[in-house]
């Protein structure tokens, strides 16, 4: 085979050239924008956008907040999620089966639905709040601002952890583990000494996913933050402020979060770097029968905490059977929710279908060539795309979704308002996860192959699609369809790109929460809900252990 690390102009040559030309027009042109909105004025360059936001308090303290936050949630999510992944892989739990189900439903659901759902359960006139005063006295901790943020990025991201560890412990070669218990180092000592530095380098990738979605998310802080402002909020309303619009500050506040998240990725990336090394589990890990009071505390541990994380969503569905009258609950169940679903804002269901589907067959598409562009055709333009691949796997989705509403508002490039601009934002933001899982799969495959199929006359489109195409599917079905579940729940892009003819589930029901019409509201996050539990067992049904790990 000829050597593959030069760049020719040959058929994956053009691809090269064709996907980076793609990355460069809706990703380094709108970044681009951005950045030149951010210092350039009326008068040309100028600092007053970044003087603005650090001088005044009002604006520089959401700063502190949105790093607080997200701090506090990562090491909570830590708490909750590393342990929780080593004791389903040292440990036979019963219904560990169904416990993984629903951490992973738990995770995929849209931030602000379980913030709504939380509010409906623990707020100043909720179910759980109201319980405890009326029977017991007992007054329940404000769930507004932080804390309440806190509750909601915990119990929906350290699943996040979760799955990022249980793929790690998978890795992990139970020799060790016997090597260690017969030098007697065992239980919690075993676990801080052998097992933890092993999965340093994943628990800190995992970290890492959790910081960035609380930094990044919006809806939450919207919902539930009242007063405690942070990052997204702040940016959303400077740009699409009803009383007025500053997008020259709001891109400057944009290119301080890409400046944020990027130094913490490099930060993480070179921890980890220094603490990785490879692992060949020959022997996985075999988990142990439970017994005693130790058995107990794990069965208490696993049973509380999901659902605790599960149940915002089932009381969601809950209310979206209770009768309304007008905004207001009553006496009774009934599905006129779902009928008035339906019949005002049933063109939200076809977008959150249509929307996703096209860009999912963007992704698929353009994943598996970048990844075989990057393990088998590495050069210096694949390498700058591979780069520019994991750009947005860091930057906040307000910020892309402003970047290319400001970008793609003239001719000849008018594409905002169409379904095409918010399929592309899906496309650029969830690209990198399904890049991964198919760089991960195609690393495995021998290139002698493909290198057989080229010696007996196979075209490289042919050999391709027929042969390498097929033996990556696992990897890809599993990176499209994780894809997919957090495309239908995407807010923060839709927020900033949608019009009344594209508006997707998501948006609709954070606007009818915000109007105050929470039967239709639970209606639509019952269906969202719905369609992410099919979408899971799909992924059973194609997927090998029926596990997603990451």
């Amino acid at each position: 085979m000829k050597d593959n690390n030069r760049f020719r102009l040959d058929t994956w040559g053009a691809i090269t050239l064709a996907v980076l030309g793609l990355y460069l027009l809706f990703m380094v042109y709108p970044l681009g924008n951005l950045i030149k909105m951010a210092f350039y004025g009326d008068n040309g360059f100028t600092l007053d956008n970044f003087v603005k936001f650090f001088s005044k308090q009002y604006y520089s303290s959401t700063l502190g907040n949105s790093f607080k936050v997200s701090l506090a949630a990562t090491i909570t999510s830590l708490l909750v999620g590393v342990p929780m992944a080593y004791f389903f892989a040292m440990y036979r739990i019963r219904g560990k089966g169904l416990l993984r189900i629903l951490i992973i439903i738990s995770s995929m659901s849209a931030p602000f639905v379980g913030a709504y759902a939380w509010i409906l359960l623990l707020g100043r006139n909720g179910v759980v709040t109201n319980f405890l005063q009326n029977l017991l006295g007992i007054s329940v901790p404000d769930i507004y601002g932080f804390n309440g943020m806190l509750l909601v990025f915990t119990t929906q991201l350290f699943s996040l952890i979760f799955l990022y560890v249980a793929g790690a412990l998978s890795k992990v070669d139970n020799s060790l583990l016997e090597a260690s218990e017969n030098m007697g180092c065992v239980g919690v000592r075993r676990f801080f000494t052998v097992v933890l530095p092993l999965i340093t380098p994943t628990v800190l990738a995992g970290a890492l996913l959790v910081f960035i979605r609380a930094l990044s998310d919006f809806g939450t802080p919207m919902l539930i933050g009242e007063g405690y402002r942070t990052f997204p909020v702040i940016l959303y309303t400077e740009f699409v402020g009803e009383v007025s619009q500053n997008k020259g500050f709001a891109s400057a506040i944009a290119v301080i979060a890409i400046i944020i998240t990027t130094v913490v990725f490099y930060a993480q990336n070179f921890v980890s770097k220094r603490k990785s090394f490879s692992m060949n589990s020959l022997h996985p890990i075999e988990p142990k029968p439970l017994r005693g009071v130790k058995g107990i505390l794990v069965y208490v541990f696993c049973y509380v905490v999901v659902g605790i994380a599960i149940l915002p969503q089932v009381y969601v569905l809950y209310t979206s059977f209770k009768k309304t009258s007008g905004t207001i609950y009553v006496d009774g169940y009934s599905l006129d929710s779902y009928i008035n679903m339906f019949t005002r804002l049933g063109s939200s269901i076809q977008n959150t279908l249509i929307i996703p589907v096209v860009a999912l067959v963007a992704v698929v598409l353009l994943a598996v060539l970048i990844a075989y562009l990057s393990v088998r055709r590495r050069n210096a333009l694949t390498s700058t795309v591979d780069v520019l691949s994991m750009v947005p796997y860091i930057i906040p989705g307000t910020v892309v979704g402003i970047a290319l509403v400001t970008s793609f508002n003239h001719k000849p490039l008018a594409f905002t308002g169409t379904m095409f601009i918010m399929a592309m934002a899906l496309v650029i933001r969830r690209l990198p996860y399904t890049i991964r899982s198919s760089v991960a799969i195609l690393q495995q495959i021998p290139i002698t192959i493909e290198e057989a199929a080229l010696s007996l006359g196979s075209p490289k489109m042919k050999t391709f699609f027929q042969i390498t195409v097929p033996m990556m599917s696992s990897g890809i079905i599993s990176g499209a369809i994780l894809s997919w579940v957090t495309m239908i729940s995407e807010l923060s892009t839709a927020m900033i790109l949608y019009t009344g003819r594209t508006q997707t589930l998501t948006v609709a029901i954070y606007t009818q929460i915000i109007r105050g019409n929470y039967g239709i509201a639970a209606a639509m996050a019952s269906v969202l809900t719905v369609i992410t539990v099919i979408s899971l067992l799909v992924f059973n049904r194609f997927s090998k252990n029926g596990e997603i790990t990451m």
